[in-house]
């Protein structure tokens, strides 16, 4: 009888612990920047961080910087949703086309900062392009702060502009460009330090956020921004999840996921941008780098001119049979509940 009672007491005990082994999960997060950047060090990992502490310890991460499990920035997204990886963090805007009613939010002029785009961004693909993230868990949807110009020479007007060669992160930014009078040149952001240093590219477009990782000050001396309260341009983030790594958690490890994902996410990742934004700045600044703002009839030229690729996006997106203009005052109505 003893033998029995030890015997159903050690598989009650080897039950127990092989379920709490089967509820211990570890998640690969994989993206584009190296790990000391501003988001990878100050958004990611912290969130990474806080999911371990909630989970008790039973959700654990690796984190791959820089690309290191494979592949190039636009196939991030395809790595999470097929199950390469458990979780990316990307620019939504280097697959073109994937996202046609989330990339109004590119559009000119449109953001004032990165913690007010973050959250009316959130709120604007629920209502509006959700079914474009369909097949992937989102744990955040969120913007970079204002673009502007980094340019081996100053741009003071928007004709300084013609003719100079400069990086554009998306199919929209670069469309902007070209419109602008510049000769746009695409790539992801990792590959800008060495086509700046090899003069494939006269200037980038970046938010201040970015630079210290790849080196800005150092390659360029003039920086350009503008005096309207929005940036010149914005880019969109997906902080996502391969949708068979979340559905095969336990639920309570489901709930911790939840509780750090969404609006509040999203509003964070954009309030680092923001705190990049002032970092990158003073970078510049204490560097003794030229750092010009236009001023507002200058600004108003610059967004005049711009126009042309806000109307080019319609005619884009109606091809499509989707209605952008009133995407576009949905994307402004939901920015303006957030100022």
């Amino acid at each position: 009888m003893k033998t029995k009672t030890f015997v159903t007491a050690a598989l009650a005990a080897l039950a127990l612990s092989t379920t709490a082994f089967a509820q211990e999960v570890t998640l690969r997060i994989h993206q584009f920047l190296p790990a000391q950047a501003t988001m990878p060090a100050q958004a990611i990992e912290p969130w990474a961080q806080k999911v371990t502490d909630e989970s008790d310890g039973r959700i654990k991460f690796e984190l791959y910087p820089a690309m290191q499990l494979g592949g190039a920035p636009p196939e991030l997204y395809d790595q999470a949703k097929d199950g390469v990886v458990d979780i990316i963090w990307t620019v939504l805007g280097y697959t073109p086309g994937r996202f046609p009613k989330s990339e109004v939010f590119e559009l000119p002029f449109m953001i004032p900062n990165g913690e007010v785009g973050s959250a009316a961004f959130y709120n604007y693909v629920q209502e509006n392009s959700a079914d474009e993230f369909a097949g992937v868990h989102v744990i955040a949807l969120h913007t970079h702060g204002p673009g502007l110009f980094h340019s081996k020479d100053p741009i003071n007007s928007l004709e300084d502009l013609a003719g100079m060669k400069v990086r554009g992160g998306s199919r929209i930014i670069s469309d902007m460009l070209a419109k602008l009078g510049a000769e746009p040149i695409g790539m992801p952001v990792p590959q800008t330090t060495e086509a700046l240093s090899k003069g494939v590219i006269d200037a980038t477009t970046v938010p201040w956020e970015v630079t210290p990782s790849i080196r800005i000050a150092e390659l360029v001396k003039n920086h350009t921004g503008f005096t309207s309260q929005y940036g010149l341009y914005t880019q969109t983030f997906g902080f996502v999840m391969n949708m068979d790594s979340y559905n095969n958690l336990p639920d309570d490890l489901k709930a911790v996921i939840d509780a750090n994902s969404g609006l509040e996410t999203s509003r964070m990742f954009g309030r680092v941008m923001d705190n990049g934004d002032a970092t990158g700045l003073s970078i510049a600044v204490n560097a003794g780098n030229n750092v010009v703002q236009l001023d507002e009839a200058e600004t108003q030229r610059w967004i005049e001119a711009a126009q042309p690729t806000i109307d080019q996006w319609f005619a884009d997106v109606e091809a499509q049979g989707i209605d952008g203009k009133a995407l576009y005052e949905a994307a402004r109505a939901a920015i303006a509940a957030e100022m």
